[in-house]
């Protein structure tokens, strides 16, 4: 998970002593903490927790331990890894990587990247995706999975360079019913498909829409559907009207409405078709600066 300046935790968890809060979502808060080991070894690490007031609740431990057993699962340079799931005084944790960096979120704040670097971004998102929408069980079954929040906060960029896509707590697998529900709408109004916003089953190209809103919001500084109110915002995804999108080139423009598709058959057929849209798109452009 990525830095990011917070109120101060608490000190331990287990044996992870703690720094600081990274971040807080609507059921869970996520900490910076160091393990510890033989001859003064330590390393930073990232803790994921439900809030103080939602750890009594049974559904919500079996979607975080549910969470952690789909996150084991996966493993992929794009993906953060998830490497633990433990209990430590009634409270059950995850332990995550630690990205060294900040989310896209954050680092809107200081200004646009070039079009160059945010279609290197997206294509690297692409990649996760791929991975996970291409995941099977044991058997070799594919798991169906959808993340349903591809968003600026749910991507990760390192000091390093590396881009990790986050969050698996809203993650929907087809073959495992009863871990979420299709008609509760988790994730960001913003970045939902009109099919997730109307509670219809979700596939892979689902998360081509919050892509193509992320996107947008990084040429554009904009998100193309916000509205006055979450259900003024759902009712413009819904209807999920083409945007504007003033000074993109016809190359851009066409890769983003594509994402933005309402019905799911006119999107990209597949993540390596999108994957390679968005290579095309970024051929010509440099990706070392920001504007």
């Amino acid at each position: 998970m990525s830095d990011a300046l917070s109120p101060s935790p608490p000190r331990a968890l287990g044996p992870y002593r703690l720094l600081r809060r990274l971040g807080v979502g609507g059921m869970a808060e996520v900490f910076l903490a160091v393990a510890h080991g033989a001859s003064g070894f330590e390393k930073r690490v990232a803790l994921k927790a439900l809030l103080p007031e939602l750890r009594e609740n049974p559904r919500l431990q079996r979607l975080l331990i549910e969470e952690a057993r789909l996150g084991a699962r996966l493993q992929h340079r794009n993906l953060v890894q998830v490497h633990d799931l433990a209990v430590a005084d009634g409270v059950y944790f995850l332990r995550l990587d630690y990205v060294d960096g900040a989310d896209l979120h954050a680092l809107l704040a200081g200004g646009l990247p070039s079009p160059g670097l945010a279609l290197l971004i997206a294509e690297e998102v692409v990649l996760a995706l791929a991975y996970l929408h291409a995941a099977t069980d044991d058997g070799g079954r594919p798991l169906g999975l959808v993340h349903r929040d591809v968003s600026p906060t749910n991507v990760l960029l390192s000091r390093a360079g590396e881009v990790k896509l986050s969050d698996f707590g809203v993650t929907k697998a087809t073959l495992l019913e009863g871990i979420t529900q299709a008609n509760v709408r988790k994730g960001k109004y913003a970045y939902m498909s009109p099919e997730q916003v109307g509670g219809e089953p979700l596939t892979a190209r689902s998360d081509q829409f919050g892509l193509g809103v992320t996107l947008v919001e990084l040429l554009l500084g904009e998100r193309p559907y916000d509205g006055e109110t979450p259900l003024e915002t759902m009712d413009r995804v819904r209807a999920a009207e083409p945007p504007a999108l003033p000074g993109l080139d016809d190359e851009l423009r066409a890769l983003i409405l594509r994402c933005l598709a309402r019905a799911p058959r006119d999107r990209f057929e597949d993540d390596e078709a999108l994957r390679g849209e968005i290579a095309a798109c970024r051929a010509a452009r440099p990706a070392s600066h920001a504007e």
